[in-house]
């Protein structure tokens, strides 16, 4: 007989069933959840559970929660295709890349992990045991790094938000994990040695002057190598950095000029010197030009190109350099150290924080002088010592 539920706000009941000669029993509760708006019939729930008060338990938080209209209805929906809803449905507004890349975390870590999980049963243990076997060794491969870990979650935790803004979930089971601490990398910028012996080594490279301008300017690979020459204002000596070329994230993904990674073009004003060598650059390219004749094609106006025009691959820009590098006794130098010997160079020439924040466009000055702290350290150093030095000698007066 059914046990009709406090208030009749719904009935439990124990149901019983032979299957195969075999006896299973259960308990079951049904509620109303509210009216269908087309039809105005009820619309009426089940829980099921191995005990009495088990059901009691979830049929009376059910209830409660129509009562304070923070109910969600129960969904079969798992993890792993809410994620695929998401990514399809609600990242019009995010860059392509951004997406791909989106899209190969959930792919590669996240449903393979908890994609058969139902939605709405996903829980903060789960994840977070998910976070800690993502950074541990397995045969004898090292883990994925902490930033690589909050990268995963980051993507999780859009998603999951995005279920509770579409009423599917109450709240983020992701809110409440930890994660790992990321230690800060250092920074190997070249010296004032290693980059005359640099300079030196890339004298008549065919990447001279690439490596060269981004030595003294400071910008990224993708912006140098997606730099046109509409951005180049010779007569105001400045020059725009306002879009990056980038491979797609894909297999066989072609190479496109992208928007900038904080989406904010930026100006910069390098030393008259960089801007004689781009100029003496642009009439070596329009040689280049007249030798290809026809094969010539440059549709983006490149101010970096191969022999016909074409745009350069960034693996091969960066293979070279590392020969280079490893000529001069700094095979661990990286493309990217040659924006911090920039950075360095420029803080310690006496530029101050905000203008070298301004150049690389770093979205604060205080990630400015995060990564680049250690500099004006040892500046405020120097300066403690000129000081002693200028102490000691008035009082020898």
């Amino acid at each position: 007989m059914a046990k009709r539920a406090a208030k009749g706000t719904g009935t439990i009941r124990k149901r019983i069933t032979t299957r195969n000669g075999k006896k299973y029993e259960w308990w079951e509760a049904r509620y109303t959840a509210g009216y269908d708006p087309g039809t105005g019939k009820q619309i009426q729930r089940t829980i099921t559970g191995k005990t009495q008060k088990e059901v009691a338990q979830k049929l009376k938080a059910a209830t409660a929660a129509i009562d304070s209209g923070t109910y969600i209805a129960p969904s079969k929906q798992t993890v792993g295709e809410w994620l695929d809803t998401w990514a399809d449905t609600y990242l019009g507004g995010v860059k392509p890349f951004t997406v791909a890349s989106y899209k190969t975390q959930i792919k590669n870590h996240i449903k393979p992990a908890m994609g058969a999980v139902r939605l709405e049963a996903l829980d903060t243990p789960t994840i977070q045991r998910f976070y800690n076997e993502l950074g541990k060794e397995r045969d004898g491969k090292p883990g994925l790094s902490p930033k690589t870990v909050k990268n995963i979650h980051g993507v999780l935790h859009k998603a999951l938000q995005q279920a509770i803004a579409a009423g599917l979930i109450r709240y983020n089971p992701a809110d409440a994990c930890t994660l790992p601490r990321i230690e800060k990398a250092d920074i190997h910028p070249l010296d004032e040695l290693e980059t005359k012996y640099f300079l030196a080594a890339i004298k008549g490279h065919e990447f001279e002057t690439l490596y060269t301008v981004t030595l003294f300017t400071g910008m990224r690979e993708g912006e140098i190598l997606g730099l046109s020459w509409d951005c180049v204002n010779f007569t105001a000596g400045t020059v725009l950095i306002r879009q990056q070329l980038q491979k797609e994230k894909k297999k066989g993904g072609a190479y496109v000029l992208a928007p900038l990674k904080n989406d904010k073009p930026r100006s910069i004003s390098p030393a008259p010197w960089v801007m004689d060598i781009l100029r003496k650059h642009r009439a070596a390219q329009a040689a280049a030009q007249l030798r290809a004749g026809a094969l010539w094609r440059n549709p983006d106006n490149l101010v970096f190109t191969n022999e016909i025009g074409g745009h350069l691959v960034a693996w091969t820009v960066t293979k070279k350099f590392k020969r280079i590098v490893a000529g001069i006794g700094r095979p661990d130098a990286r493309f990217h150290d040659l924006r911090h010997s920039y950075a360095v160079a420029a803080i310690r020439s006496g530029d101050d924080i905000k203008t070298v924040q301004d150049n690389l466009g770093h979205a604060t000055a205080s990630f400015t002088l995060d990564v680049y702290g250690h500099v004006t350290d040892q500046m405020k150093q120097a300066s403690a010592a000129r000081m002693e030095n200028y102490i000691k000698s008035v009082l020898d007066l």
